[in-house]
């Protein structure tokens, strides 16, 4: 657990920082590592929780309910995130300010979502019963990273406060970690009935297909044909199944 913990928190708290370190992207190749992350994530959510939620499911059909609701629930939080779990990177030009409670209202919304995603990792027997969880963890690093740099390009933006900005990272950089625990302490004390985490995992993996299918398919121009991007997302596809069946 100590090693999930680490990765999860220094790869937000790395990410974020090279805001200050690459403030102008490539922004072609900076779209197709999204999709790389993406396409990577997606494959994890179809090949990993979504069997094996199905496959302890005493009711598939609620599962399925559960995983509609995560979907649109994404929907939701990305009116306050403005796409940061995406990797948007948003650049502000001229003197347009934001607010105080905009960066709040940011900074809460990807928190909840990090809060989400790091419980999924507490391996409770009911949901990881055939497999570790190490593929997942890579998912969840390869989404956190790019998620944690564009939250960092946003709140400097809102803020101009540098110093704030990195306070604000730090919170971010805890949630996974934070949720990890919780989830962890729950399964541990079996305080929870294995039903309340196989809900919250359906709906964890519907945020997930919500973020993965967005970021893979919103990066075609006037839906012309990419092969590059193709590419990318089928191996990066391929690089889940492999951490699947080999990590």
């Amino acid at each position: 657990m100590f090693f999930s913990i680490s990765v999860l928190f220094l790869c937000a708290i790395l990410s974020g920082l090279l805001v200050f370190v690459i403030p102008d992207l490539d922004k072609k190749n900076y779209k197709l590592a999204l999709v790389f992350a993406g396409s990577y994530l997606f494959a994890i959510t179809i090949i990993h929780i979504m069997p094996e939620l199905f496959s302890q499911a005493e009711n598939p059909t609620s599962i399925g309910l559960y995983v509609l609701l995560g979907f649109f629930l994404q929907q939701i939080l990305e009116y306050f995130t403005s796409g940061a779990e995406h990797g948007h990177v948003h650049k502000h030009e001229g003197d347009h300010q934001h607010g105080f409670t905009a960066s709040i209202m940011v900074l809460v919304a990807m928190i909840i979502h990090a809060l989400l995603e790091g419980s999924l990792l507490a391996h409770p027997s009911v949901i990881h019963e055939h497999h570790d969880a190490n593929s997942l963890l890579v998912g969840i690093v390869l989404h956190k990273a790019p998620a944690a740099f564009a939250l960092m390009s946003i709140i400097v933006c809102q803020l101009k406060n540098n110093k704030l900005a990195i306070i604000y990272l730090l919170l971010f950089a805890l949630a996974s970690p934070v949720g990890m625990l919780i989830g962890d302490f729950y399964v541990e004390n079996s305080a929870l009935p294995d039903d309340v985490f196989t809900i919250l995992f359906a709906i964890v993996s519907g945020n997930f297909l919500h973020i993965s299918t967005t970021i893979v398919f919103e990066t075609s121009e006037n839906h012309h044909f990419n092969a590059r991007k193709l590419i990318v997302a089928v191996f990066g596809a391929l690089i889940a199944v492999g951490a699947e069946y080999w990590i």
